[in-house]
């Protein structure tokens, strides 16, 4: 994949100032090597003026830029669109959709589903991606008060398992997280299946339900205080950020995890951020209806 390029604050508004701008952007992510009708093929097609569509040549299928994506039959400008995802993608705290509705002059519920729509690219974007050499696991507990009054694992608040892979100098590289009902063996293995490369060397902290897991190296380590522990300090962060920006109230958990994970994986990235962001949505994958 090509290096996307750093954008400042005054380039995007010059180059994003208009649907056109938008448009030509998202059809050179989506078609990188050039057109490709989605339903035969065909490379040969004509623009459809005032429908801002494509019509194949061959068999007359009519597209979008934003047909089959999250954007799919959006009623927002796109120029909107974009400053949605600049604003999502340059703010490491993220945005809520209290702040985003104030600052792009649209309406709450719009601008809640504009950015579950860019979270759900945030997740797709990196679901295929497996973790391997060293790997750090375990499991954290999301939200205030527990109601039975518990704590850890006996806790019944919301239940999530966090993974995390480090270079051999011991530098945190990529996160992955997920949402999970209980913390069963059963469950930690279809997480290891999906996300783990086989024999991946695992670090955990000895739990029963870990040392029956199958297809990795298991490694039962107890850390001891001082110990830089860097799976530990991204759930820490984990609940800073739910906590500071949306305050805790977080509908729907998952989407908030794979946005905290599409923002930790790319830390390093600094101003690439946003054309990455924009690229995962201009190849995500959406409902047609």
């Amino acid at each position: 994949m090509a290096k996307a390029a750093a954008i400042s604050l005054k380039e995007f508004r010059v180059r994003y100032s208009t649907e056109d701008a938008c448009r030509e952007e998202l059809f050179r992510l989506r078609f990188p090597d050039g057109f490709v009708c989605p339903v035969c093929g065909c490379r040969e097609y004509y623009p459809i003026h005032g429908r801002n569509t494509f019509q194949c040549r061959a068999c007359r299928h009519q597209t979008s830029v934003t047909a089959g994506t999250v954007m799919h039959r959006t009623r927002l400008p796109l120029t909107v669109w974009f400053w949605a995802i600049y604003l999502c993608a340059t703010d490491k705290r993220g945005i809520s959709a209290v702040q985003l509705s104030r600052t792009l002059g649209i309406c709450y519920d719009s601008a809640w589903h504009l950015l579950d729509k860019i979270r759900t690219a945030m997740g797709q974007r990196d679901e295929n991606y497996q973790l391997s050499g060293i790997v750090e696991l375990d499991d954290g507990y999301i939200g205030g008060n527990s109601h039975n009054g518990k704590r850890g694992r006996g806790t019944d608040k919301p239940k999530i398992v966090v993974a995390l892979s480090k270079s051999a100098n011991g530098a945190a590289l990529y996160a992955r997280m997920k949402v999970v009902d209980n913390i069963q063996g059963k469950t930690l293995q279809q997480i290891v299946d999906q996300y783990f490369a086989p024999d991946t060397k695992v670090e955990c902290d000895g739990y029963r339900s870990y040392l029956k897991l199958d297809d990795i190296q298991l490694e039962p380590k107890k850390y001891e205080v001082g110990d830089l522990h860097w799976l530990h300090k991204a759930i820490s962060n984990l609940k800073t950020f739910l906590l500071g920006t949306y305050h805790g109230r977080c509908t729907k958990l998952q989407s908030y995890l794979d946005e905290f994970c599409f923002r930790f994986n790319r830390r390093m990235t600094g101003d690439q951020v946003f054309l990455r962001l924009v690229r995962a949505v201009a190849t995500s994958c959406g409902v047609l209806s």
